[in-house]
């Protein structure tokens, strides 16, 4: 899609101001929306100096962390294609390390207590070895497996070593074959190849650059390897919010963007989270997924809004830099452009037609549990009883003619049944136990306990 004129210049305007007070070399970004690359801009030259080339949307930059997003998702296919289960523990699959007795789920998700960097040299400045040196290196757990949050570069060095031996392959060669070729991601390599920005660090104080090392991690390099452009990491952006090319089915994706652990900083309230493999963020009550990367002489961001296309579901931000740090005027780059977007255009709203199915009328209306009373209406192909997001309010979807299942919340995967009398109407709804009468206590709906032959008094 095209944006306004206006739109694209709210964008570089906010990139050009970036790029100065953070005082990056070069960065470039992108906006998804669509499931497509609506707008990029670059800022700045690759090597820092004034006169020298100009990045734009082919030019490589590393990705750091963002690797990782890939990685699981190959974990997750091996899951769906029934060939491992995410509660196996990792030494089933990968034995003889220190890891064995963690789960593929707590490695996923940051929780298995596995500690953040090796214990060799630090080891994004340094070439790496295979895998047998990286588990007889002494890695160890640093807390409980399931305790908590504690993000780890380790586990996913395992969890490429997993795909290795599952595949047969190198852990890149089966994120190439199974992710990278059929998404047309051509610009996504291990390596720089091509145009691509040398990675930098700018001194705190003065205006000066220092190079910084680019090498093979080796065991290490499924935690931040690959390098990338901004084309390409938009179609990434894409499959994050939902064109997934039938590489991973809607139910996984939604699997994945779950928050599985929070990450719990003191002093500060719970905006972000874990799940498997993304990081996802819940900001004055939007949510998002994505990640981020960082890398000595990179910086990396990717951040896709979920939720309805008419609340900004799927729009997507993409930002690469050549610094090996930045401060405030980067760290919130990436939202800022997505709210450019959604405050300069926002998304198209589709118009409302009458398009329910009457036989849910007998569903709808007023139902009470006990004494307290709830509404059920029908949106879409969607029953829902209460509010969502508001005390036990959920949507429940259709299994079967009589049968719903819970989505949200406190009835996520409860069964909800439609129980009719012997003339075939509705009697009453069976909500994982819970009698949903149209009275208060209906003494003709069976209700658990019976009701007080006196009645009401």
């Amino acid at each position: 899609m095209t944006l306004e004129p206006s739109t694209t210049r709210r964008l570089d305007h906010r990139l050009a101001t970036a790029q100065r007070d953070a005082r990056l070399p070069s960065v470039v970004a992108g906006v998804v929306r669509g499931g497509s690359l609506a707008w990029s801009g670059a800022v700045g030259t690759v090597d820092g100096r004034s006169g020298g080339r100009a990045p734009d949307a082919d030019t490589q930059y590393r990705m750091g962390s963002i690797t990782k997003t890939f990685v699981a998702v190959c974990v997750l296919r091996l899951r769906d294609a029934g060939r491992l289960d995410l509660t196996d523990r990792f030494g089933v699959h990968v034995p003889g390390s220190p890891l064995d007795g963690v789960t593929v789920e707590q490695l996923l998700t940051h929780a298995a207590g596995v500690q953040a960097e090796t214990s060799g040299p630090w080891w994004e400045r340094t070439p790496g070895g295979g895998w047998a040196e990286l588990a007889g290196s002494g890695v160890a757990q640093r807390f409980r497996a399931g305790r908590r949050f504690h993000y780890t570069n380790v586990g996913y060095g395992a969890l490429g070593r997993l795909l290795e031996v599952h595949h047969g392959a190198g852990w890149f060669d089966v994120v190439r074959s199974e992710l990278l070729d059929p998404l047309g991601m051509t610009r996504t390599t291990t390596r720089p190849s091509g145009s691509a920005a040398p990675g930098l660090a700018v001194h705190p104080f003065a205006d000066v650059l220092l190079p910084e090392p680019e090498h093979d991690a080796g065991a290490m390099a499924p935690a931040g390897q690959l390098w990338t452009t901004v084309a390409d990491l938009a179609r990434w952006a894409t499959f994050l919010g939902g064109d997934t090319a039938d590489l991973l089915s809607a139910d996984t994706l939604a699997e994945m963007v779950e928050p599985h652990h929070v990450v719990d900083e003191p002093g500060r309230p719970w905006t972000g989270a874990h799940g498997l493999g993304w990081q996802v963020w819940n900001v004055d009550g939007v949510r998002s997924a994505g990640h981020g990367g960082s890398m000595p002489g990179f910086l990396a961001s990717l951040r896709v809004r979920l939720g309805a296309t008419e609340s900004g579901g799927g729009d997507g931000v993409v930002l690469l830099t050549n610094t090996t740090a930045a401060g405030p005027a980067l760290r919130d780059l990436a939202g800022q452009l997505l709210s450019d977007l959604a405050e300069s255009e926002p998304p198209a709203v589709a118009p409302w037609s009458a398009s329910g199915d009457p036989a849910l009328l007998e569903l709808v209306g007023t139902w009470h549990w006990g004494p307290s009373t709830e509404v059920a209406r029908a949106v879409g192909d969607h029953l829902v009883l209460g509010e969502p997001g508001s005390g036990r309010g959920s949507r429940f979807r259709r299994v079967s003619a009589d049968l719903w299942e819970g989505l949200d919340s406190y009835y996520a995967g409860e069964p909800l049944r439609v129980v009719r009398r012997a003339d075939g109407t509705v009697s009453h709804l069976d909500l994982a136990t819970f009698r949903f009468t149209r009275t208060p206590y209906d003494p003709g709906a069976d209700v658990p306990g019976g009701v007080d032959e006196l009645g009401w008094r």
